[in-house]
């Protein structure tokens, strides 16, 4: 009897849970603030890492970014920094309100960035550079793993460097770099840990076998991770996982569906995913397919036999959407070589 009365009471749960997520679309929730937060963002240099950075110093958080290329990240920080200035002028210039709430959170002059090189497809980088973090900066209250690689090789022609190198980056630092800040999440029941995977980590396609894999393995690890945050009662704890189509970052130059749907179907603005992307993290959402669309197509995927959705895909012109790609990146690479008389 009392099995009966639990299913009666988990009924009543999912169908309500209907019907908040339906709510939500209709009022938009309210959007949380990080302002005084630390919040570090892998991958910061440039793309969608960089644009992550700015939108969450105009929300007064604490910047700290990582990324291989020292360069393009201290870019990223200089352009951070010139928010914050223009954010303390603007305060400067405007009359102080008492009780402001906000912006009494943190003194504008109090914002920094921090800015480390580091190779998140070497663990014992990741490591090191959480310590200094920790040491230099604080405990990381939002984690933006954002970090991301590409070979742009056919399996049977990808060296297994380069393989080892995207599972690396693009799945396994997401286990080192949530190792190395989520206890004191734990500790004090608070944080938020941001997963950028791709739609490329819910269905796939030909050509890019060791990119699928690594998404598929990082909307893997996002998903037992919240449930294990769920199951240990960490209500304080927030996941979301981020899952674009694909963004015009130049990252999948020359990658190309049906010319008749690619007018209804065209790359992805990296603001505007970002934009979306920092919506849902701000409303706690736990996952944000950028467009809808993605979600039907997910939903189709889990339910059509595989034949079908191989029709699909050669209807769309999405079974060989990568080959141009990897022809550029081949074509790249030979004059590369010519180049340097290799």
């Amino acid at each position: 009897m009392n099995i009966l009365l639990e299913l009666f009471v988990v009924t009543f749960r999912v169908l309500w849970a209907f019907v908040l997520a339906a709510a939500k679309w209709l009022v938009r929730p309210k959007e949380k603030s990080v302002a005084g937060q630390v919040c570090l963002i892998t991958g910061a240099g440039s793309g969608l890492g960089r644009l992550f950075a700015l939108e969450f110093a105009r929300r007064r958080a604490l910047l700290v970014l990582w990324d291989i290329n020292t360069q393009s990240n201290e870019e990223t920080a200089g352009m951070v920094r010139h928010i914050y200035r223009e954010m303390a002028e603007a305060a400067a210039a405007a009359p102080r309100v008492a009780g402001d709430g906000e912006k009494d959170v943190l003194p504008h002059c109090s914002l920094q960035v921090y800015t480390y090189t580091c190779d998140v497809g070497k663990r014992e980088n990741v490591y090191s550079t959480a310590e200094r973090v920790r040491k230099e900066v604080g405990e990381v209250s939002v984690l933006v793993n954002n970090a991301g690689v590409v070979s742009g090789h056919h399996l049977l022609e990808c060296p297994d460097e380069l393989i080892e190198r995207t599972m690396m980056v693009n799945c396994h630092a997401h286990f080192w770099t949530t190792k190395a800040f989520l206890p004191k999440m734990l500790e004090m029941n608070h944080g938020h840990i941001v997963t950028v995977a791709s739609s490329l980590g819910l269905f796939s396609t030909a050509g890019v076998e060791d990119y699928c894999a690594s998404k598929f393995g990082a909307v893997g690890f996002h998903e037992s991770l919240s449930h294990e945050l769920k199951a240990a009662e960490k209500d304080g704890i927030k996941t979301t996982l981020v899952c674009p189509y694909l963004v015009d970052t130049g990252m999948f130059r020359g990658c190309r569906i049906r010319k008749e749907i690619e007018p209804f179907l065209p790359p992805l603005k990296p603001e505007y995913c970002v934009k979306q992307a920092m919506r849902a993290i701000l409303t706690d959402q736990p996952m944000i397919c950028t467009p809808r669309l993605m979600y039907m197509v997910t939903f189709m995927k889990s339910i059509l036999p595989f034949e079908a959705v191989v029709c699909m895909y050669r209807f769309l012109g999405a079974d060989k959407c990568m080959y141009p790609f990897i022809a550029q990146r081949k074509q790249a690479t030979n004059n590369n070589e010519a180049k340097n008389g290799i």
